[in-house]
C-alpha cells in the first residue's frame, strides 16, 4: 500500500470521526435544550401562581374594604327615619333609593370579588400547579425514550463505522492483490523474452529457464486467484458499506426531521391545552365579574333614571303626615249670643259692598296680570337653572382610553371642562342665577299669596251680592263705557282630541284614546334603528345625548315625529334612549307586576323551547292591546340581535339593558337576586318571540317589518324591478294593466313621502309588488308604497 493513499483513508475516518463526533455533540445539546424548555415552563408556572397568589390576596383584601365601606354606612343608615319607612313599606325617596342601590351595588361587588380570589386560590392556581407537574413528568418519559433512541442512532453511525472500515480494509488488500499480480505477469513476461529459441544455448540452461517459467507461471496463478477472491471482498464490502450508509443517512433524516418534533410534542403533550383551560378560566371568571359588575350598574342606572321631584315631593309629604296634613278650617266664633255668620246685605252696606266688589275684581285684574309675568320670568329663570345643573359633565370615557401617550390621566382631565376655572365659573354664574331665582319666586308667592287672600274676599262678596247685582253692574259700566268687563278668569281652553300622557302615562289608556295599536313614539324609534342603527356598535348600552333625547321626547309629547323624515340626521344612541325612555316611563310596565312570579317560575324549565311554551301560556292572559306593543318590540328586538356580529349586542346583552325597564323587580322582592332571572326570561323571548307571540291570524293587529321604507324602499338597497337576468324574479301581477284591489286592515300614516297614508276599511289599488313587504298602489289618486302586513288582497287573479 501506498504511502499517499493510507494517509488518505486516515483523512477519510479522521472526517468520519469528527463528523460523528459533532452528532454526539448535537445529542447532547438536544437533552440540555429540553431540559431548558421544561425549566422555563416550570418558572413561568410558578410566576403565574405567585401572581395569582398575590391577586387573590388584593381581590380579598379589596372584598373586604368594600364590605366595610357597605357595613359602615348600612350601619348609619339603620337607624334614620328613611330606612324605618323602608322596612314598613318598601317606599323610599327616589334620591334614597339610588343610595341603597348604591351600597347593595358594594356589597355585590364584595361578594364578586371575593368568590373571584376564591377561584383564583383554589381553581387557576391548583391547574398550573398541576400544569408544572405534568411538565416534569412528560420531561422525564421523553427524555427515556430520546435516550433510547440516540443509542439507537449511534449504533447506526457504529456500524457504518465497522462497514466502513470493513471496506476499506478488503479494497487495500484488493489492491494489493491487483498490484503482486501485475508484477507477476511483468516477471512472466520477462522471463519469456530471456528464452532464446537458437540452439545454441545448451540444453542445460534451456531447462533451467523453462523451469523458471513454469514457476512463475504458477505463482502468476496463484496471486490471480488472491487477486480475484479479494476483488469479491472488495465489491461485497463496497455494496454493504454503501446500502448501510444509505440506511443511516435515512436514519440519521428520520431523527433529526421526524423523531426529534415528535420528542418534542411529546414533551408540550397537553401543555397548551392546559395552559388554555386555565387562562380561559381567568377570562371566564374577569368577564363574569363585568358582566355582575353591568347588571348592577344597569340597576343603578334605572334608578337614576327614575329620580323623579314630583313624586318624591309626594312621598315626602306623605311620610310626615302630622306636618304637612292642613289643619281644619277655622269656624266663625259668635261673639255673646250673634248668630248671624254671612255677611249681611242690608240697605245701608249694601252699596259699599258694592263698592268694595268692584275693588276687588279691578285689584285682582291687576294682580293677576304682574304675577303672571314674574311667573314667567321665574320660570324662565328656572329653566336655565336646570340647564345648568343638567348639563352633561358626567362622561369621563376620554380618561379611560388606553393608549401609548405618556400623558396622565389628569392632564386630559384638566383640558376638559372639568377643570377648577369651569368650575369655578359655572358655579359662579349658577349661584347668581339662583339668587335671581329666589328672589323672582318670592315675589311670585307673595303675590299669589295676595291673589288668594283678595280672591277669596272677592267670591265671598260675589255669592253673597249675587249675580243679579253683578250683572246689573257689568252691564251698566260696559254701556258707560268707563270700564272694560274682565272677570278675573279665563275662558276654558278646548279639549284636545285624547288628553291621555305619552311619557310616564298608562299605554292601554293611550291606545285607546288615541287609536294607535303601536304608540308613534314606539314605531318611530324602532323604524329608525332599523333603516341607521342595525349595526351600530352598543346600542341600547351606550348613553345618547340627554338634549337630544329631552328635544325628541318634547316633540313626540307635542303630538309631531321628528324621526318622519328619511335623513339620519338624529344620534342613534339618543334614538334608543328615548324608545328606553317610554318603556321606562310607563306608568304600569310593559309586563304586569301580577305576572312577575308567575314569569320568574318558568326559570326552573331547562327545556328552552318548553319554557318559551310556558312564557306564551302566561303572556296571554294579559289585554291585547299590550300583547301586540309586546309582540312589535321583541320582534324587533330578535331582528336587532341578528347584527350582534357588528353591533356587540346579542339577546343575553339586550336582555340586560330591557330587563329592568320592561319587567322591573317588584319592591317586596331582592332586586339583585331576581334581576339576573328577569334578564333570562327576557333573553329566552326575544330569542323565541315567534313561539311565544301569536302571529297575525291569531292577534290582528300590526307586526314588524324588518325592511321598512326609507329613501329607498329598504334599508338594503331600493328594491325596483330588476331583469331576469340578475336571478331576482320581481312580484308582478299577470296582467300589470289591471290592478288588484285590496282593503286595509289597520290604520296606517305614512313615515315618508314615498308611503301611502289609509285608514281601516279602505279601498286601494296595487299595481305590482316591490318587495316581500310593500306593494306599488294608489289611494285617494295618490301613487305611493303600501305595506303589505296593513291590507287584505280581494283578487290575485
Amino acid at each position: 500500500m501506498s504511502t499517499p493513499r493510507f494517509k488518505k483513508d486516515k483523512e477519510i475516518i479522521a472526517d468520519y470521526e469528527s463528523q460523528v463526533k459533532e452528532i454526539r455533540a448535537q445529542l447532547v445539546e438536544q437533552q440540555k435544550c429540553l431540559d431548558q424548555q421544561t425549566e422555563m415552563r416550570v418558572q413561568l408556572l410558578q410566576d403565574l401562581q405567585d401572581f395569582f397568589r398575590k391577586k387573590a390576596e388584593i381581590e380579598m383584601e379589596y372584598s373586604r374594604n368594600l364590605e366595610k365601606l357597605a357595613e359602615r354606612f348600612m350601619a348609619k343608615t339603620r337607624s334614620t327615619k328613611d330606612h324605618q319607612q323602608y322596612k314598613k313599606d318598601q317606599n323610599l325617596l327616589s334620591p334614597v333609593n339610588c343610595w341603597y342601590l348604591l351600597l347593595n351595588q358594594v356589597r355585590r361587588e364584595s361578594k364578586d370579588h371575593a368568590t373571584l380570589s376564591d377561584i383564583y386560590l383554589n381553581n387557576v392556581i391548583m391547574r398550573f400547579m398541576q400544569i408544572s407537574e405534568d411538565s416534569t413528568r412528560l420531561l422525564k418519559k421523553s427524555k427515556e425514550i430520546a435516550f433510547q433512541l440516540q443509542e439507537d442512532l449511534m449504533k447506526v453511525l457504529n456500524e457504518l463505522y465497522t462497514v466502513m472500515k470493513t471496506y476499506h480494509m478488503y479494497h487495500s488488500e484488493s489492491i494489493s492483490a491487483e498490484s503482486k499480480l501485475k508484477e507477476a505477469e511483468k516477471q512472466e513476461e520477462k522471463q519469456i523474452s530471456r528464452v532464446d529459441p537458437v540452439f545454441s544455448i545448451r540444453m542445460e540452461d534451456k531447462y533451467a529457464k523453462r523451469s523458471s517459467v513454469k514457476k512463475i507461471e504458477k505463482m502468476k496463478e496463484k496471486r490471480q486467484a488472491k487477486y480475484s477472491e479479494n476483488k469479491l471482498k472488495s465489491v461485497k464490502a463496497r455494496n454493504e458499506y454503501l446500502l448501510t450508509l444509505e440506511a443511516t443517512n435515512a436514519s440519521v433524516f428520520k431523527y433529526y426531521i421526524h423523531d426529534l418534533s415528535d420528542l418534542i410534542d411529546c414533551c408540550d403533550l397537553g401543555y397548551h391545552a392546559s395552559l388554555n383551560r386555565a387562562l380561559r378560566t381567568y377570562l371566564s371568571a374577569e368577564y363574569n365579574l363585568e358582566t355582575s359588575r353591568h347588571e348592577g350598574l344597569d340597576i343603578i342606572e334605572n334608578a337614576v333614571d327614575s329620580l323623579d321631584p314630583r313624586s318624591d315631593r309626594q312621598r315626602f309629604m306623605e311620610m310626615y303626615p302630622s306636618a304637612f296634613c292642613p289643619p281644619t278650617k277655622f269656624d266663625f266664633q259668635p261673639h255673646m249670643g250673634d248668630e248671624m255668620c254671612q255677611i249681611s246685605v242690608q240697605p245701608p252696606v249694601n252699596g259699599e259692598l258694592i263698592l268694595r266688589f268692584q275693588q276687588l275684581q279691578s285689584r285682582l285684574a291687576t294682580l293677576k296680570i304682574e304675577n303672571e309675568e314674574i311667573k314667567k320670568t321665574s320660570e324662565a329663570t328656572l329653566t336655565t337653572i336646570q340647564d345648568m345643573v343638567t348639563i352633561e359633565d358626567y362622561d369621563v370615557s376620554e380618561c379611560f382610553h388606553h393608549s401609548r401617550s405618556t400623558e396622565s390621566v389628569k392632564s386630559t382631565v384638566s383640558e376638559t371642562y372639568l377643570s377648577k376655572p369651569s368650575i369655578a365659573k359655572r358655579r359662579a354664574n349658577q349661584q347668581e342665577t339662583e339668587q335671581f331665582y329666589f328672589i323672582k319666586f318670592r315675589e311670585f308667592l307673595e303675590g299669589s299669596n295676595l291673589i288668594t287672600k283678595l280672591q277669596a274676599k272677592h267670591d265671598l262678596l260675589k255669592r253673597t251680592l249675587g249675580e243679579g247685582h253683578r250683572a246689573d253692574y257689568m252691564t251698566t259700566r260696559h254701556s258707560n263705557g268707563a270700564h272694560k268687563t274682565h272677570t278675573g278668569t279665563r275662558r276654558p281652553r278646548p279639549r284636545s282630541v285624547f288628553n291621555v300622557r305619552l311619557f310616564n302615562g298608562n299605554l292601554e289608556s293611550f291606545i285607546k284614546d288615541s287609536g294607535q295599536a303601536i304608540p308613534r313614539v314606539v314605531e318611530s324609534c324602532i323604524r329608525y334603528i332599523n333603516l341607521y342603527g342595525l349595526q351600530h356598535q352598543g346600542i341600547f348600552r351606550v348613553s345618547g345625548s340627554q338634549l337630544e333625547v329631552n328635544d325628541i321626547k318634547n316633540s313626540f309629547e307635542r303630538g309631531n315625529d321628528p324621526l318622519m323624515d328619511d335623513e339620519n340626521n338624529h344620534d342613534i344612541n339618543s334614538v334608543a334612549g328615548v324608545l328606553k325612555l317610554y318603556f321606562r316611563g310607563l306608568e304600569n310596565p310593559l309586563f304586569p307586576k301580577e305576572r312577575f312570579n308567575d314569569l320568574l317560575s318558568c326559570i326552573r324549565i331547562d327545556n328552552l323551547y318548553e319554557r318559551a311554551l310556558y312564557i306564551r301560556k302566561i303572556l296571554l292572559t294579559i289585554p291585547r292591546s299590550v300583547l301586540i306593543v309586546m309582540r312589535y318590540l321583541f320582534a324587533f328586538l330578535n331582528h336587532l340581535s341578528q347584527y350582534s356580529d357588528e353591533n356587540m349586542m346579542d339577546p343575553y346583552n339586550l336582555a340586560i339593558c330591557f330587563g329592568p325597564t320592561l319587567m322591573p323587580t317588584p319592591d317586596s322582592q331582592d332586586q339583585v337576586s331576581c334581576q339576573a332571572h328577569v334578564n333570562e326570561i327576557i333573553k329566552t323571548i326575544i330569542i323565541h318571540h315567534e313561539t311565544i307571540f301569536p302571529d297575525a291570524k291569531e292577534l290582528d293587529g300590526p307586526m314588524y317589518e324588518k325592511c321598512m321604507a326609507g329613501g329607498d324602499y329598504c334599508e338594503h338597497g331600493a328594491l325596483d324591478e330588476v331583469d331576469n337576468e340578475g336571478g331576482t324574479e320581481t312580484h308582478t301581477s299577470e296582467d300589470e294593466g289591471e290592478p288588484i284591489e285590496a282593503i286595509a286592515k289597520f290604520d296606517y300614516v305614512g313615515r315618508s313621502s314615498r308611503e301611502l297614508s289609509f285608514k281601516k276599511g279602505a279601498s286601494l289599488l296595487l299595481y305590482q309588488r316591490a318587495s316581500e313587504d310593500w306593494w306599488e298602489g294608489r289611494h285617494n289618486g295618490i301613487d305611493g308604497l303600501v305595506p303589505h302586513q296593513y291590507i287584505v288582497v280581494q283578487d290575485m287573479t
